[in-house]
């Protein structure tokens, strides 16, 4: 039987600037259940960046339940959604994020200094996540002295470090070639072969074909939410 991992019910988000009102999200339900791999789409202002904030715990919804693991987090404080940042969400960005004058395995081990995971486990648990990749053998290099592909695979074994329950992929392929996009997709379907649950944000076609589920939006609300029979 699946288990479910994320529940959303009825989430709206609402921004105020001064006397003007935007409401970005207007009633979303879903349930996404463990090992999933959904892609979530939409044209520009059809409310999937706010969507993404809030499925990454980077912001609470105005109205409407959230549970991450059974967990309600819809008003957590900013503190305890940074703990679910750091131990059950992994990012992975279009813009990489990662420390650019520092090594491959130090920039891997940094979601790990936050918790209490001694030097030699922190040491194992990035290396293992860096074979994931098929980066293994560039643990000292620099990372701005990598490839734009080497790099997002280095913010991949980074996003798996602290084993999260979730990976969270916003356009992870919008500063790579077309070659080197499909071999970071490859890395992410093979992962979630192996069990991960992969949320991909993104506006194209070729890559949400990877997903097995696919959320459309429009003007906030879900449009279309089908499965894709691979």
């Amino acid at each position: 039987m699946a288990t479910k991992l994320i529940q959303l019910q009825n989430v709206t988000k609402t921004y105020v600037t001064g006397p003007v009102k935007y409401q970005a999200l207007r009633g979303i339900s879903f349930t996404i259940n463990k090992g999933e791999f959904v892609a979530i789409m939409g044209a520009s202002g059809s409310g999937k960046s706010t969507l993404m904030n809030i499925l990454g715990a980077l912001d609470i919804p105005t109205t409407g339940k959230y549970k991450l693991n059974k967990k309600d987090i819809s008003s957590f404080s900013d503190d305890d959604l940074a703990q679910i940042r750091n131990k059950e969400i992994g990012f992975v960005f279009q813009s990489f994020n990662l420390l650019p004058r520092t090594t491959v395995l130090k920039n891997v081990e940094r979601p790990v200094m936050y918790s209490n995971v001694n030097k030699k486990d922190r040491y194992k648990r990035a290396m293992e996540k860096l074979e994931m990749v098929g980066l293994a053998d560039k643990t000292n290099n620099l990372s701005n002295h990598l490839s734009g592909g080497q790099i997002q695979r280095v913010a991949i074994a980074r996003a798996l470090v602290m084993n999260p329950s979730l990976i969270l992929a916003d356009e992870p392929t919008g500063n790579l070639d077309s070659k080197t996009a499909k071999e970071i997709m490859d890395i992410l379907g093979s992962l979630n072969k192996q069990g991960v649950t992969i949320i991909l944000i993104t506006h194209e076609d070729d890559l949400a074909k990877y997903a097995k589920r696919i959320i459309r939006l429009h003007d906030g609300l879900i449009a279309t939410d089908k499965k894709i029979k691979k």
